[in-house]
C-alpha cells in the first residue's frame, strides 16, 4: 500500500480575524491537493494565531481563551477535509475537557466528517507553569484507508516506551506535529524522531511552526521544518530522510510512503529491531 503525505511548515503571524486563520490554512490545503496530497500534517499549536486577534480593547488573548474557537475550527478542517476528499491532521488545538481543563489535542479530520482526536500525554514546563494544562490519559490509534497511525505531539516523541506502544497497537505512520521555538528544542525533536524510525520500523512524518506572534506570550520565537523520516536500511535512504523543507521557510513538504517496504525491513531487513525487541524484559505495555 502507498500513501501520498504531505507536512506544512506553517507561518505565525498576527491576524485580525479568523478568517485571516481560515485563508492561510485554506490555502495550504489547496496547495497539497495540487500534487495529489491523501494525508496532510499542520504543525502544532498552529491555532495559538488566533490570540493575536485580541480582545474588544485590542489586547492579545491568554490560552484560556482557545476553546472558544473550537467550534469553528472543527468546521473550518471537515469542510476541507470533506471539500479535497483528504484526511488531515489539523495539527493541534487547545480545548476545555469536560472535567474543565485545558488539553493541547491533536485532530484527524476524515473526509467523511468524522473527527478523531489524541491528547498530547507528555506535557513541557511551559504547558504545565505557564499555561495550566492537563496531560491526556490514553494513548489511541487510527484506522485510515491508508493504514493505521497514530498521533503524538512534540515532547511525545521524545519517550521512547509511547512510541513502542503505538506500534504495538499496529501503528505503521507517526504523525507528529510539533512547535520549538529554538534549535535547541527542535533538534530535540528532530533527533528523537530519527531514533523513534529505527526502533520501531515505522515512518515519522514531523512538521512545527515558523514565524512570529508578536502579541502573543511564548509564541514569539519559532523554529521549524517538515521532515518524512524511514528506518535506516535498504531500500530507504541511508540518512532516514525521504524529504524535509528548507528551515523556517513558509512551505510544505510531499512525499510516497510505501507501507510495504515497512513489513519487508521488519521481516528480513539488515537489522530487524521490532522483531527483535526484548518482550520478556520489556513488555509493549498498552
Amino acid at each position: 500500500m502507498k500513501v501520498r503525505v504531505s507536512a506544512v511548515q506553517y507561518r505565525l503571524e498576527d491576524i485580525g480575524s479568523f478568517e485571516e486563520f481560515a485563508a492561510q490554512a485554506t490555502h495550504y490545503v489547496r496547495n497539497a491537493s495540487e500534487y495529489g496530497v491523501q494525508m496532510l500534517l499542520f504543525p502544532e499549536f498552529l491555532t495559538t494565531q488566533l490570540l493575536s486577534i485580541g480582545d474588544e480593547q485590542g489586547r492579545p488573548l491568554g490560552i484560556g481563551r482557545l476553546p472558544e474557537f473550537t467550534e469553528r475550527y472543527e468546521q473550518l478542517f471537515q469542510g476541507l477535509a470533506a471539500e479535497y476528499g483528504m484526511h488531515i491532521v489539523g495539527g493541534t488545538h487547545v480545548v476545555r475537557s469536560d472535567d474543565g481543563k485545558l488539553r493541547n489535542t491533536a485532530y484527524l479530520f476524515y473526509p467523511d466528517g468524522g473527527i478523531r482526536t489524541q491528547a498530547k500525554l507528555h506535557l513541557t514546563p511551559t504547558e504545565v507553569e505557564e499555561w495550566n494544562m492537563a496531560p491526556g490519559d490514553g494513548l489511541e490509534v487510527f484506522e485510515t484507508p491508508f493504514g493505521t497511525i497514530a498521533m503524538l505531539t512534540c515532547y511525545d516523541i521524545e519517550f521512547p516506551e509511547i512510541v513502542r506502544m503505538a506500534r504495538a497497537k499496529g501503528a505503521d505512520v507517526i504523525y507528529c506535529p510539533s512547535c520549538t521555538d529554538d534549535r535547541h528544542g527542535f533538534y530535540r525533536v528532530r533527533y528523537c524522531a530519527h531514533a523513534r524510525a529505527v526502533e520501531n520500523q515505522v515512518y515519522i512524518v514531523t512538521t512545527g511552526t515558523t514565524g512570529s506572534l508578536r502579541r502573543v506570550d511564548f509564541m514569539r520565537a519559532n523554529y521549524g521544518q517538515a521532515a518524512v523520516l524511514t528506518p535506516n536500511d535498504i531500500p530507504f535512504p541511508p540518512r532516514g530522510i525521504l524529504c524535509e523543507g528548507d528551515d523556517n521557510q513558509d512551505m510544505l513538504i510531499v512525499a510516497d510512503l510505501d507501507l510495504q517496504l515497512l513489513e519487508d525491513v521488519r521481516r528480513a531487513g539488515s537489522v530487524t529491531t521490532w522483531r527483535d525487541r526484548r518482550t520478556d524484559l520489556y513488555p509493549d505495555w498498552f
